[in-house]
């Protein structure tokens, strides 16, 4: 069966890190600390067949463990326990990502595997365990559909199904597997109403490689 997995990141922040760009001397490591995904048939109705969520335990260049900040849990909702009960270590969490992705192209709103895989690999110091170019950009598909540029910029992806005035269950944005959803669900429209097609998802995954 043919798939895209669709895929979102959340990873450590405090207040007004982005506009330091996290160079501040109280600000974390960008890494990791939640992957949400979804994965798509495409072919057939174009169904989402399946989801994965896992929470990181993140941890800095010295391996010492964060604690997250009260306006990382305020933002995402992910709170201190649940990454005490939950969390499994980075080197984990992409291994159980590869595995559900089944050899898949990965599209997130944006690159946000440069902080899954450069960054919080990096920090870390484990070899990453799935290649670049398995990775790609969910925004040029949504060129491809017509979304103009000017509003794929201003658009973020907890948005994007409400855009396109999809209907969809609740969500909760930046929740990593519910943002994934936003844009899987929005994909999975346009595939449906033929302004996407497999075409429009680029390079053979890996999947088929292996089968050439």
């Amino acid at each position: 069966m043919k798939m895209a997995i669709v895929f979102d990141c959340e990873f450590l922040v405090v207040k007004n890190a982005p506009k330091r760009f996290w160079c501040g001397p109280y600000d974390p490591d960008p890494v990791i600390a939640q992957i949400g995904a979804a994965k798509i048939s495409l072919s057939d109705s174009f169904e989402i067949v399946d989801t994965f969520k896992v929470y990181v335990n993140p941890v800095d260049r010295y391996g010492s463990k964060y604690t997250l900040d009260p306006f990382f849990t305020k933002l995402t909702g992910i709170e201190q326990q649940t990454i005490d009960s939950a969390g499994v270590s980075l080197q984990e969490a992409n291994e159980q990502f590869r595995e559900f992705s089944e050899g898949a192209k990965l599209w997130s709103w944006g690159k946000d595997e440069l902080n899954m895989m450069a960054i919080s690999c990096y920090i870390a110091g484990i070899k990453p365990c799935i290649p670049a170019d398995q990775f790609d950009n969910a925004c040029k598909l949504m060129l491809a559909a017509g979304m103009p540029y000017e509003d794929i910029e201003r658009t973020r992806s907890n948005d994007l199904a409400d855009y396109f005035e999809v209907e969809h269950p609740p969500l909760r944005g930046h929740d990593a597997l519910d943002d994934a959803l936003s844009v899987a669900y929005v994909i999975q429209h346009l595939l449906r109403e033929k302004r996407l097609s497999q075409t429009d998802f680029g390079h053979a995954s890996l999947e088929d490689k292996l089968l050439t």
